[in-house]
């Protein structure tokens, strides 16, 4: 290639690398749900376009953690809507994202079933603590500040509290109270009393102390709110003319003693309270009034940056190859000491059986199978630091029971199951369900990473020879050089083994010489 070819080649690149693209969260809320367009140009985000709907899903929760018809169905509506504004968009393009009510709803998968007709992009439940850290770097990617600060966000099922520096996260905390479930649980009828005022606040004590200790030695230099409950009552506070731009206790209790003038949310009128939010404005005011007296905060200035826009950076650091997945799993690999060479050969082999297979096994992504595989690989051995005979169930539940930032629920699931069962016997049963990944694609995923494991049991750099691997429908056949198979009995033993375990995924192996 000449030098000139070379250099038209990379500026082909540069121009592709700066060529606006437009992108959409969708985060589908507790009390609202939010849509977001935007474009990054230069590793920089705009916003274009919000849509916000009232919805109330966690209204619908009842105490068995069960989401009633009625919910699933304004979601649903809302859902159609957000379908034509997305209509065109590319699946890599549009997250939608799910917090505590779906989270927490033990039929969400109603939901969700129901709402691929609806929108074609997959929904994907974020823990507590991603939508914490998703916060903050909303928060840390708008506003500056180079000492450590307290990030406030009343939603309307859960209140995430995170002390962070810079961009990154010191504590991450959902504690399961909001807006909405809060005046579900203590003003059912929408009555004002100081009666329940006072159970609704020894509650939020109760929620907060796990944290308390922790929170106050980390301390910080600034508070910031984010957020619908947030900027509600600033609002008020500046109608009022109680304060401008912060949030403070007096003006707080201020507005407690305002709303004790009422018997009933009804009849709440205080100047700068919208309609929409006089049926939880008492519970998120109880919430931040309680967070402000346990922490002892002086002043909370608001950001208009939170979870929705945290995950449009995310998405931007992505396109740039810096996925917090990466760093998750490298950072937990890192303090349990792992084999690395080993790793790496059982990775080799796990990439080059996906991309061997892929043409006629197809996955939803490439790229995202072989980030899976790649992480299996990194993280299989893990378990080895418990006990050696169970080491798969034990990989398993260190990283269901890890904190992995950046990782959805399903994809962390995903990356469990990869784990649970890269040995040993499988058992059908066991097997979890998925909504953001084909059944089909899971199985296939278990058995490609199994026979990576199976092919590097030598822990040997040199003991596999050239191999083939091909698949059809739900067959794989594996194919070794004339008469290696030979002398390699403990090997072929464990392919005989092999093909047993693999029937239970509904998989057929074979194997030959050539």
């Amino acid at each position: 290639m000449s030098n000139t070819e070379s250099l038209n080649e990379n500026q082909t690149t540069d121009i592709e690398r700066d060529l606006p693209k437009t992108v959409a969260v969708v985060d589908l809320g507790s009390n609202s749900f939010h849509l977001v367009l935007a474009r990054i140009i230069n590793n920089d985000v705009q916003i274009l376009l919000r849509e916000k709907i009232k919805v109330r899903m966690a209204k619908g929760l009842n105490d068995e953690l069960m989401l009633d018809d009625a919910a699933i169905q304004r979601g649903l509506d809302t859902l159609a809507i957000y379908a034509h504004t997305l209509d065109g968009f590319h699946v890599d393009s549009v997250k939608i994202l799910a917090t505590y009510t779906l989270r927490s709803a033990i039929n969400a998968h109603a939901f969700i079933n129901q709402a691929r007709d609806i929108i074609p992009y997959p929904i994907e439940i974020i823990s507590g603590q991603e939508e914490a850290r998703l916060i903050y770097q909303g928060v840390a990617h708008s506003m500056h500040f180079s000492k450590k600060r307290l990030v406030i966000d009343i939603g309307g099922g859960s209140t995430e509290l995170i002390i962070g520096k810079g961009f990154e996260t010191l504590a991450l905390s959902s504690r399961n109270v909001g807006c909405v479930n809060l005046t579900r649980m203590y003003f059912p009828d929408g009555k004002i009393s100081k009666k329940q005022i006072k159970k609704a606040q020894l509650h939020l004590e109760q929620e907060l102390q796990p944290i308390l200790k922790q929170y106050k030695g980390l301390g910080w230099a600034q508070c910031i709110g984010t957020s619908g409950t947030n900027s509600a009552l600033l609002e008020i506070i500046e109608a009022n003319g109680w304060g401008t731009n912060e949030i403070t206790l007096a003006s707080l209790e201020k507005i407690k003693q305002r709303m004790l003038a009422f018997d009933h949310f009804d009849a709440l009128t205080i100047d700068g309270l919208s309609e929409e939010r006089q049926p939880v404005i008492l519970s998120g005011l109880l919430i931040l009034l309680t967070i402000v007296k346990t922490f002892k905060i002086d002043t909370i200035e608001y950001c208009d940056k939170a979870l929705r826009e945290g995950a449009l950076f995310e998405m931007e650091e992505r396109l740039q190859h810096h996925d917090i997945r990466e760093r998750s799993v490298s950072s937990l690999a890192t303090r349990l000491i792992v084999d690395d060479e080993q790793n790496q050969r059982v990775q080799q082999v796990g990439l080059k059986l996906l991309e061997q297979v892929h043409d006629n096994w197809p996955f939803k992504t490439i790229k995202e199978s072989r980030l899976f595989i790649k992480w299996a690989a990194i993280l299989h051995e893990i378990g080895l630091h418990i006990n050696s005979s169970g080491s798969h169930n034990h990989a398993a539940y260190i990283v269901a029971n890890s904190p992995l930032l950046g990782f959805s629920q399903e994809e962390q699931l995903l990356l469990t199951t990869l784990l649970r069962f890269h040995r040993k016997k499988i058992k059908k049963d066991e097997l979890p369900s998925f909504t953001l990944f084909k059944d089909k694609h899971v199985r296939r995923l278990i058995a490609l990473f199994r026979l990576s494991v199976l092919f590097n049991q030598k822990r040997q750099d040199n003991f596999l020879p050239e191999w083939q691997c091909q698949v059809k429908d739900n067959e794989i056949t594996l194919t070794f050089p004339n008469d290696w198979l030979e002398d390699k009995t403990l090997f072929e033993a464990n392919l005989e083994s092999e093909q047993l375990q693999l029937k239970k995924l509904d998989i057929d192996l074979t194997y030959k010489s050539h």
